[in-house]
C-alpha cells in the first residue's frame, strides 16, 4: 500500500483588550478587560505592565492546570481569574496608586497543534 505522510501546524490565536484609557480615582479598585480566542484547549494567558519608554514587565500567568504565577511585586494588589468558558482573563487592581499608571498588555501563549500520520 501507499504511505501518506502528513504534518500540519495550526495556531489561530487572538487577544482583544476592549478597554483603552481607564481613569481611576487613587485608592479605588479597577478591572482591565482581556478577551481571547484560541484553538487551544489549554491556553496560557499573561499580563505585562509597560511604563513609558520601558520594557514590558511580567506581572502574572494564568492557566487551567495550576494556580498560575504572580511576580512578587504584584502579589499584593493585582489578580486575574482565567475564565475559559467566557474566554476572558480580567486583571483586577486593588487600591490603585499613582505608580500603577502604565500600559497593560494581555498576551496569549501561542498554540501548536501537530498531527502526524503515516
Amino acid at each position: 500500500g501507499q504511505k501518506v505522510s502528513k504534518l500540519w501546524c495550526r495556531g489561530e490565536d487572538n487577544v482583544t483588550q476592549p478597554t483603552e484609557d481607564v481613569m481611576v480615582v487613587e485608592g479605588h479598585p479597577t478591572t482591565l478587560t482581556c478577551l481571547f480566542d484560541t484553538t487551544s484547549q489549554s491556553p496560557y494567558l499573561f499580563w505585562y505592565k509597560q511604563l513609558v519608554n520601558g520594557k514590558p514587565i511580567f506581572m502574572l500567568r494564568r492557566d487551567m492546570f495550576s494556580p498560575g504565577e504572580t511576580a512578587t511585586e504584584f502579589k499584593d494588589r493585582f489578580d486575574a481569574r482565567l475564565n475559559v468558558t467566557a474566554k476572558s482573563v480580567p486583571l483586577t487592581i486593588q487600591r490603585v496608586q499613582l505608580s500603577d499608571s502604565a500600559e497593560y498588555y494581555c498576551a496569549l501563549k501561542p498554540t501548536l497543534d501537530i498531527s502526524f500520520s503515516l
